[in-house]
């Protein structure tokens, strides 16, 4: 499959940055946020739960060696079945961890979760095996770091790790630098924001109705919701997960 880098592009409607031009490092930062809180302490499932779920009980996530971690199965995605949730719910944050997936294996973490439906739908910040998994050969939009199946994060300026490895990741959704009044989601890859988006876009909403998620009506809207770990039978690892809660005031600077 053929793709290109887009630029970024502004309309009177507003803008979509699918990749950044020129790969800027998280170091590039200016201003202060808060401090992040930690979502797994290393020792136990404490703050997390399963999907429509009281506890974590009847999942399998384990936590080994200070990470946490899902041990392989049968590679079947179960809809949520099994994954687990944040017991908090975000709409601006800035989330951060580490990850490393097996060979072969598929992940993913979502946010923008709801327990509203039977199986448990959420943007999805893609962690997969690009050179092994069949889902990764269909495209970049299914690759490590897309929006899954909806936006890609080109391969061209994607530095990921290979499967064994740990991968650091970051999700910031903040108040819009493009459209005033706006929302926009930012992706990151090691240090480097590989992809961004601005919520409820023509340019979202078009990407969103070529995708599974089409007629999904709060689909690429702000949501309060959980971040979610999903289980897809694969063995993945976890570690460093922190996150920051954002005020809905003006950006100080591009992150």
């Amino acid at each position: 499959m053929r793709f290109q880098i887009f630029v970024p592009v502004t309309t009177v409607a507003g803008a979509l940055l699918l990749a950044a031009a020129a790969p800027l490092p998280m170091a590039a930062q200016a201003g202060k946020e808060p401090a992040g809180v930690s979502l797994f302490d290393g020792k136990s499932l404490k703050g997390w739960r399963g999907y429509k779920k009281t506890d974590a009980a009847g999942s399998r996530w384990a936590v080994q060696d200070g990470m946490l971690m899902l041990p392989a199965g049968d590679g079947k995605d179960t809809r949520g079945a099994r994954d687990i949730i944040s017991e908090g719910t975000y709409d601006l944050f800035d989330l951060t961890w580490e990850w490393k997936i097996a060979e072969g294996g598929n992940s993913g973490l979502k946010y923008f979760v709801l327990e509203d439906r039977d199986s448990a739908i959420g943007h999805e910040y893609q962690m997969i095996d690009d050179a092994r998994h069949p889902d990764a050969k269909i495209g970049p939009h299914r690759q490590t770091a897309a929006l899954y199946d909806v936006l890609a994060a080109p391969p061209e300026i994607r530095k990921v790790k290979p499967a064994g490895e740990w991968n650091s990741s970051r999700v910031r959704v903040a108040p819009s630098r493009i459209v005033q009044g706006g929302t926009r989601v930012y992706h990151y890859l090691n240090d480097v924001r590989v992809l961004e988006y601005e919520l409820n876009s023509p340019e979202l909403n078009a990407a969103i109705e070529k995708s599974k998620f089409k007629g999904i009506e709060r689909f690429g809207k702000l949501q309060k919701g959980h971040i979610l770990l999903q289980d897809h039978a694969d063995q993945v690892w976890y570690r460093n997960i922190k996150i920051s809660r954002l005020s809905a005031g003006p950006l100080s600077a591009v992150r």
